[in-house]
């Protein structure tokens, strides 16, 4: 998150000037995606329903389960897609799209963990 989180703060002409800085970003956000989607598919299971029929399910279903408000699973459903893209190869992706989503990223990951945080809360014994 912090690496993501430095690239983010780099203007975009900054970013587009360094190749590696574009490599990392969509490595980064590909990973890091990756991780939120596995925590969704262990919620959601742990939670007794069936698992996910896709990785854009896997977040707006959080919002069933109470873990994430529904306005924001659907935002977050939306990487999924990006996660796709940069992991298969799908399609060219404009660096500057992925910059956008860095941004967002450095953003919206961390309300991602406290809302994931909070839910888990409800099962830690008290202290």
């Amino acid at each position: 998150l912090d690496e993501i989180e430095r690239l983010a703060r780099k203007s975009l002409e900054e970013y587009l000037e360094s190749r590696i800085d574009e490599v990392l970003a969509e490595r980064y956000l590909e990973r890091m995606i990756g991780r939120m989607i596995d925590v969704n598919y262990h919620l959601i299971t742990e939670s007794d329903l069936p698992p996910p029929r896709d990785y854009y399910d896997s977040f707006t279903d959080l919002a069933k389960i109470g873990v994430l408000p529904r306005d924001f699973a659907g935002r977050l459903a939306a990487c999924a897609g990006l996660r796709n893209r940069i992991a298969h190869e799908y399609d060219e992706i404009e660096p500057a799209k992925v910059h956008e989503a860095l941004r967002t990223a450095a953003q919206e990951i961390p309300e991602y963990l406290r809302h994931v945080d909070r839910y888990l809360d409800r099962f830690r014994p008290p202290a």
